[in-house]
């Protein structure tokens, strides 16, 4: 089924684009609070977490990431 107009067409194109290569080169034992050299791979130089659209990461190590990159920055070990 084709959108109606040229405007959802490129909606449908934008919101439907296939996600980037999954990477599987993350150690998931290495997902530590402690390790912020890792960690900070997946946070921009401002300090905001990347994306997983960006990152390429499943939705399970994003949110293990994600927890990891908050529990880093509350002892200081980040920013």
């Amino acid at each position: 089924m084709q959108p109606k107009n040229k405007e959802r067409l490129r909606n449908f194109r934008v919101f439907n684009r296939k996600m980037t290569r999954r990477r599987m080169d993350i150690p998931v034992d290495k997902l530590t609070y402690l390790n912020a050299d890792l960690l900070s791979k997946f946070t921009t130089e401002t300090g905001k977490i990347l994306p997983r659209r960006v990152t390429g990461v499943s939705a399970h190590i994003h949110r293990k990431i994600t927890r990891e990159i908050k529990r880093s920055r509350a002892v200081n070990l980040m920013r």
